[in-house]
């Protein structure tokens, strides 16, 4: 399958679980990232929480493969998702984008890392459920 192919709703509906399936399974990485003391990869796997639950989104709304992007807001964007997101799910989107690439550079990690808190990450880690759970709503009415 590739990106702009269109998909029946057998092979959406298998894609929507593949995308949720990684989530939830980011998710707990996230939350066994925080007890070991990993903050770096908290931020990292709460983007990827949301990137992937976003892909499912635009696999269920545009009913293709998505595009292999990492930018939340503009997923967000193309999957027609972003005007029914709050401010608040807006402001974590644009919280998490940077842990996406800067956790994986020295430079910027080492400044990345300086800035997380346990409690940042457990807020982090709640803020990114939410979201979750606020997406798997939006799809069960797609």
């Amino acid at each position: 399958m590739t990106a702009d192919a269109p998909l029946n709703a057998e092979q959406v509906s298998r894609q929507v679980e593949y995308w949720l399936e990684l989530a939830e399974y980011d998710m707990a990485t996230a939350r066994t990232m925080l007890v070991g003391g990993h903050l770096l990869y908290v931020g990292f796997m709460c983007h990827q929480v949301v990137e992937k639950a976003l892909k499912g989104v635009y696999t269920a709304r545009c009913q293709t493969v998505p595009p292999k992007i990492h930018a939340l807001v503009r997923l967000a964007l193309l999957s027609s998702l972003y005007n029914e997101m709050t401010e608040n799910q807006r402001e974590l989107m644009l919280a998490l984008q940077p842990m996406n690439i800067e956790s994986r550079y020295p430079a910027e990690k080492a400044k990345l890392l300086a800035a997380l808190t346990k409690s940042g990450c457990a807020d982090l880690i709640s803020e990114t459920e939410e979201m979750l759970q606020w997406i798997k709503q939006k799809l069960s009415r797609v």
